[in-house]
């Protein structure tokens, strides 16, 4: 079966030539590299689009993206950027976090700026501020957070810190009692954080490959895990390069489980499991 045919019989019109096209643009928009094995993946998160814009083929719907400016970018970005997050994820993150800051909370330094930079849905920020509450044994810890995303769907969910019960039912009990609102009557099944715990972070749309990022002040954490899997090493390297410029010189960069940044090791170096320090100088 040639590429041409693997698309024949969808509801609209789909072709090896579309799915490339998709490919072209999403990378040169946000640096995502998509492989042949998304080729469906690609269809099934499209589709919506055509069908709510009333558009009769692929073709026509890519069309609308000749224009750079066309509302509709923010949506394709949307709806081909993947989100997948739980709170506490690669837990063995936080026990570091929490001793770096607690160190740099001893040396006199306040307040503390932590980066979450694919922040989706809002559990990897959250999770960040529960840690350093308990760090520090108050809602009121000498922080700020930043959660930033590309896809602005999954931040605005992230703002309201509204999550089906089964989202937070394995935060230990506790916890959850202290930094959630459970939901009753309408809100029933869901839990909230709560508003002091909401008050630590800032949310704001930021696109990781573009070459200016307007943020002011040096952080003293940065997250950015499981994002770099999604770009080539030439766009890795390009977003490790602004990362070292925004983060302290005795910050800390946690990456994923699955991320090796040994491929810039004249910007960083290892501190831990998937845990690097910036170079100096560098």
């Amino acid at each position: 079966m040639s590429a041409a045919d693997a698309f024949v019989g969808r509801e609209f019109d789909y072709t090896a030539h579309d799915f490339e096209r998709v490919r072209r643009l999403i990378r040169g928009r946000v640096g995502i590299a998509l492989n042949d094995s998304k080729q469906n993946m690609v269809y099934n998160r499209l589709v919506k689009r055509l069908r709510l814009l009333a558009v009769e083929s692929f073709s026509d719907y890519l069309a609308l993206l000749d224009d750079a400016a066309h509302p509709e970018w923010q949506h394709f970005v949307n709806a081909l950027t993947t989100n997948l997050s739980h709170f506490f994820r690669e837990e063995y993150h936080f026990p570091i976090l929490v001793e770096h800051m607690r160190a740099l909370a001893g040396a006199g330094r306040a307040p503390l700026r932590v980066w979450s930079a694919a922040a989706s849905t809002g559990e990897e920020p959250y999770s960040i501020a529960i840690a350093l509450c308990e760090a520090f044994a108050t809602m009121q810890p000498p922080v700020e957070i930043l959660g930033t995303d590309i896809d602005t769907h999954v931040l605005e969910h992230a703002q309201r810190g509204v999550y089906a019960m089964e989202r937070v039912e394995q935060i230990e009990p506790g916890r959850l009692k202290r930094f959630f609102l459970r939901g009753t009557g309408a809100n029933a099944g869901h839990a909230k954080v709560r508003p002091e715990l909401a008050r630590l972070i800032q949310y704001r749309r930021l696109n990781l490959t573009e070459e200016r990022w307007d943020l002011a002040q040096r952080f003293d954490a940065v997250f950015c895990r499981n994002v770099m899997i999604y770009f080539d090493k030439a766009t890795q390297h390009q977003v490790l390069r602004r990362i070292h410029r925004v983060l302290a010189p005795d910050g800390l960069l946690f990456a994923g489980h699955s991320e090796s940044f040994l491929h810039a090791a004249e910007l960083f170096r290892p501190a831990g499991k998937t845990v690097y320090r910036p170079v100096a100088g560098a």
